[in-house]
């Protein structure tokens, strides 16, 4: 794959040193400029993009950037992730003032990053590191989303075999994760096959979504994969899946509850699909993940990550609970943003 185009995915950067600055701030700018930002946007980008960075050479250690477009009401933006082990913050809203420093500089650097920004958002533990996500759009930025995820390849693919999608129609409010066989290239044509008769798939329950999907995928690999529907008026959540994706609805002050998958392939001989039906009330969060992340993770082991953008819960998780191994994704979705 040409590293002079971004793909929807992404580009992951390991920030080991200061050299990894101009790679990052380079890779935003070119995206911004595919995606038509303008000139004044796309250099608030390239600042954005310096900082995050820097900020990550300066005081973390294990630390990643994301680049990837972001896409909502037929619009398009980019967005920065970055990821860190590092020492973490106390109190992440003083660190984004001018004139705060840990590390005996002007203490600009967060402060620039939140002026430029169309949206933000982030989470920071003491001893546990900080993530932040931030978004830049040409004119007012959309609505944040209900739902995010987020992908990463195995070490030494640029492809991820697993992946994501969401949409919205006649009202149902949908997710799909999926796991396709194996990684590399041929892995992500059966994902990228799984979300594409996902969001032409007519507007039915789960069920009938997953059946609608193994049909389109015969000609893969074939996937593990799962859909779900948040119908917050009802207060339930709709769940099928196949193979080993792992789900979990966690609601506030409890602990979390798995999701049922039955056994199977998508893609492949005629899988048995059964729809469950979850509680699923305003407080609650759901959360879906591929074999390439850990099943340990404990939202109660995160004070305050639930009050955070599903965005920002999702990087947090892949962080610490994703697996080099192997491809990673995680979505996170709630009945608000």
């Amino acid at each position: 794959m040409s590293r002079d185009l971004v793909p929807d995915a992404g580009l992951w950067f390991r920030v080991e040193g200061g050299n990894a600055i101009s790679g990052v701030r380079r890779a935003a700018e070119r995206l911004g400029g595919q995606l038509e930002l303008g000139e004044s946007r796309v250099g608030d980008l390239a600042i954005v993009a310096a900082e995050l960075t820097s900020n990550l050479v300066k005081h973390a250690r294990g630390g990643a950037m994301l680049v990837r477009p972001v896409r909502r009401a037929g619009r398009a933006g980019v967005e920065l992730i970055a990821v860190d082990s590092g020492p973490g913050m106390a109190d992440l809203t003083l660190s984004f003032r001018d004139g705060h420093s840990t590390a005996g500089t002007l203490g600009i650097g967060l402060g620039a990053i939140t002026r430029q920004a169309s949206w933000f958002d982030g989470y920071s533990w003491p001893g546990r590191g900080t993530v932040l996500a931030v978004q830049i759009w040409a004119g007012p930025p959309p609505q944040p989303s209900w739902a995010a995820g987020l992908t990463r390849p195995i070490t030494g693919e640029h492809t991820s075999g697993d992946g994501y999608a969401v949409r919205v129609v006649e009202g149902r409010r949908q997710v799909l994760v999926c796991d396709g066989l194996g990684h590399g290239p041929l892995a992500a044509v059966a994902t990228e096959a799984a979300a594409a008769a996902f969001r032409a798939a007519p507007a039915v329950p789960p069920g009938a979504v997953v059946q609608h999907l193994h049909r389109a995928m015969s000609h893969t690999r074939g996937a593990a994969l799962a859909v779900a529907e948040l119908d917050a008026p009802a207060g339930v959540l709709r769940y099928a899946g196949l193979g080993n994706i792992v789900a979990a609805v966690v609601a506030e002050g409890e602990r979390r509850r798995g999701l049922v998958s039955l056994p199977g392939i998508a893609g492949h001989q005629r899988p048995a699909v059964r729809e469950y039906d979850y509680p699923f009330g305003p407080a609650t969060t759901l959360v879906m993940h591929s074999d390439g992340v850990v099943d340990r993770w404990d939202l109660a082991d995160y004070p305050g990550l639930g009050g955070r953008s599903p965005l920002v819960t999702a990087a947090t998780l892949l962080r610490d609970a994703g697996t080099r191994r192997d491809d990673a994704c995680v979505l996170v979705a709630r009945a608000q943003p």
